[in-house]
């Protein structure tokens, strides 16, 4: 078992790092003999929680502590763009019995019955307390926000946000239909999320009034100055064209913000030269794309009694190639949306890979979970390995991609400012009192 050092200052030796994870003067002046996937080997020295030299593995350094780490892949803490930590953990009380999006639906909103302070609180906290034992550092939670419920769950989300600031980054975006902010309970709710720092959101589903819901919601944002998070096209029915109207709208308004368009899985049902245009459009736009692989390929194309064709998840090699950028998220965890999950970043990256072909090669795939979702959270020092960052890394046994995504990595360690943490997961037991 490895063991990092107890002192001020330390050096982690032979650490591959990928290549897209550094900057550039690093990889410009010293990369040496990187391998297919893109790895590197290099000695990091980390002095009072912070990464204070990164050189060439073929460097010897003079030190008097140190960790040789033997080709072991170090990445930075991972970013988590797109969850739903208010729904989480209330499986065993409202289990999905068909697994349709439909069902899921239904479902949660009989769950919300119980969304006091109190329930909702604890799910969440679980939640992170989970995110945060796999080495996340920053999550984007869109919460629930109908009615009364707004007032419940953000003031958890506000309070949750005060305690975990020195462990984990918390971003919350209101989830609502489109159709809820032509109400003056909506504007209020803008209002709120402009309060507390949020971002505005919702489902956009194609309907007759789409165009002028989405007319409303960036009129909104730009009167508040907040960037916006759509959910679109969550479903396989190539007619859906959401991101499309989107895109749009985003043009028309010549909106400034950051927009991130989650799910977009119907993309990748039409022809083509359809989805094509579309794209075309999300790029003028400045749109950028979080997939969500482990919900939408559980929800997706799923019939009673029938084999699934499609991996569900939207059109990642499409958009990439286009200079868009697509990360990979988390989404529902064991709720009616998503009945597995454990808020694991190296999970999300492992099931994307297999799910979307990002393999062969893996390029700078990795930078989905890490540093691109990081930019899109504008959070410009987290996802990247730098001199003067904080040393907030992940170390694993597995040396290459090929033994990173085949076995278990539970035995990570993670850094926090230098220092390992316990990295012990909370147990379930916690949440039994809920799940009366």
């Amino acid at each position: 078992m490895l063991t990092i050092p107890q002192v001020n200052s330390y050096w982690l030796l032979n650490a591959h790092i990928p290549i897209c994870l550094l900057p550039r003067h690093i990889v410009e002046n010293y990369l040496t003999n990187p391998t297919q996937e893109n790895l590197n080997l290099f000695h990091l020295e980390i002095t009072k929680g912070i990464i204070t030299n990164i050189i060439p593995s073929k460097t010897n350094p003079s030190l008097q502590h140190f960790l040789n780490l033997n080709k072991r892949i170090i990445l930075p803490c991972f970013v988590d763009l797109h969850t739903h930590l208010d729904k989480g953990h209330i499986w065993e009380r409202s289990p999905n019995p068909n697994g349709t999006f439909d069902n899921a639906i239904t479902t949660s909103k009989t769950d919300a019955q119980h969304w006091n302070f109190h329930d909702v609180y604890q799910r969440m906290e679980f939640g992170l307390k989970c995110s945060y034992a796999h080495g996340t550092k920053a999550i984007r939670t869109h919460i629930d926000c109908f009615g009364k419920q707004a007032e419940i769950s953000l003031e958890v989300f506000t309070s949750l946000q005060q305690q975990w600031q020195n462990k984990i980054d918390l971003q919350a975006v209101s989830l609502v239909t489109l159709d809820y902010f032509q109400t003056p309970q909506g504007i209020a709710l803008a209002d709120k999320i402009a309060e507390i720092g949020g971002i505005l959101g919702g489902v956009a589903y194609t309907n007759p009034d789409l165009d002028s819901q989405l007319d409303t919601v960036f009129t909104l944002a730009k009167e508040r100055g907040l960037n916006l998070d759509f959910h679109a096209d969550e479903n396989g029915n190539p007619n859906s064209i959401s991101l499309e109207r989107i895109a749009k709208a985003a043009i028309r308004h010549e909106f400034a913000g950051k927009i991130i368009c989650g799910h977009c899985c119907s993309l990748a049902v039409q022809p083509l030269d359809i989805a094509e245009k579309t794209i075309d459009l999300v790029k003028q736009a400045g749109i950028e794309i979080v997939s969500l692989p482990m919900c939408n390929i559980y929800l997706q194309d799923r019939t009673k009694l029938e084999t699934p064709y499609w991996r569900g998840i939207t059109r990642v090699h499409e958009l990439k190639q286009k200079g868009i950028s697509v990360a990979f998220a988390s989404d529902n965890c064991r709720d009616p949306f998503y009945g597995f999950g454990d808020h694991d970043g190296l999970e999300v990256f492992t099931q994307a890979v297999r799910i979307g072909h990002l393999d062969m090669p893996y390029g700078d795939w990795i930078a989905s979970v890490t540093k691109t979702p990081a930019d899109l959270m504008e959070l410009p020092t987290l996802g990247r390995i730098d001199i003067g960052l904080p040393a907030d890394l992940v170390i694993f046994r597995a040396r290459y991609f090929s033994e990173l995504l085949s076995r278990s990595q539970h035995d990570r360690i993670v850094l926090r400012k230098g220092e390992s943490i316990d990295t012990t997961l909370p147990d379930y037991e916690q949440l039994d009192s809920l799940m009366v």
